[in-house]
């Protein structure tokens, strides 16, 4: 600038909504780094649906509402089961074809809000056989099941391990195993990846629905879904058929 003359430079208005919105990925990831939980992407409303209501015949034995699983504690408030309804739709294909093989599904766990996910991260926070809740699981997301076989009068049949067993005999590659149990983790991972779900390689009980890539981390807890009144129906697809909606302010803290 030239002695003797002054010029004014008017000053730029920040625009703190652009700040905000370049500040959000460092945000998230100094929240990951402290050990924070992210909050779970809520959109308005998510479609749920309990597998009894579509599959009424299926066995439901929920072990995280009872003592009886890794845990030691009771981590879900009741025995309601619920599925995103083409995961739930599929797993009912899964069962009229098992049916004609002599077979029925025992359900162990289905879909499990984030919460719980923390509480089983913090007691056994190794990703090969617990999600990490600051990624999140399928099951966080409704397309995530936990399945074993009973006879269609209900009684147990050979299987490789017991529930949420974390040694090697769970794997599905796992050969040291009674050739009985072979054959019924054949038949159930058969099945199940015919109608659209994937196996995971450290539990032969875990199966993965197809698309659940894309798909939000849910913290709604069982006793905030409403009760979905009409029974859930698979003849169309295509169609939400009467699914329980749960809303944005149903998830938990």
């Amino acid at each position: 600038m030239m002695r003797g003359t002054s010029k004014t430079i008017p000053a730029k208005r920040l625009d703190w909504q652009k700040l905000a919105v370049s500040l959000v990925p460092a945000i998230v990831i100094w929240s990951i780094c402290l050990g924070a939980s992210p909050v779970p992407d809520a959109p308005a409303s998510t479609t749920l649906v309990e597998i009894s209501k579509c599959t009424t015949d299926i066995v439901l034995d929920i072990r995280y509402a009872t003592t009886n699983n890794f845990t030691g504690k009771v981590v879900y408030p009741n025995s309601r089961c619920f599925l995103s309804k083409d995961a739930a739709c599929a797993l009912d294909t899964v069962q009229s074809e098992l049916k004609s093989q002599g077979y029925r599904l025992k359900v162990f766990d289905g879909y499990r809000p984030l919460s719980v996910q923390w509480i089983f991260w913090k007691i056994l926070p190794d990703p090969r056989f617990v999600a990490d809740p600051r990624v999140g699981s399928r099951h966080n997301r409704g397309y995530a099941v936990d399945v074993s076989l009973v006879t269609l009068d209900g009684a147990e049949v050979a299987m490789p391990t017991e529930y949420d067993d974390f040694t090697e005999h769970a794997r599905f590659d796992f050969a040291g195993i009674p050739e009985e149990a072979r054959k019924n983790r054949a038949i159930l991972r058969e099945t199940m990846e015919k109608n659209g779900f994937e196996h995971f390689e450290t539990e032969w009980w875990h199966f993965d629905y197809r698309g659940w890539q894309d798909k939000p981390l849910m913290d709604a807890a069982f006793d905030k879904i409403p009760e979905a009144n009409p029974p859930c129906d698979c003849s169309q697809p295509g169609k939400n058929n009467d699914p329980v909606k749960v809303p944005r302010n149903a998830a938990t803290p």
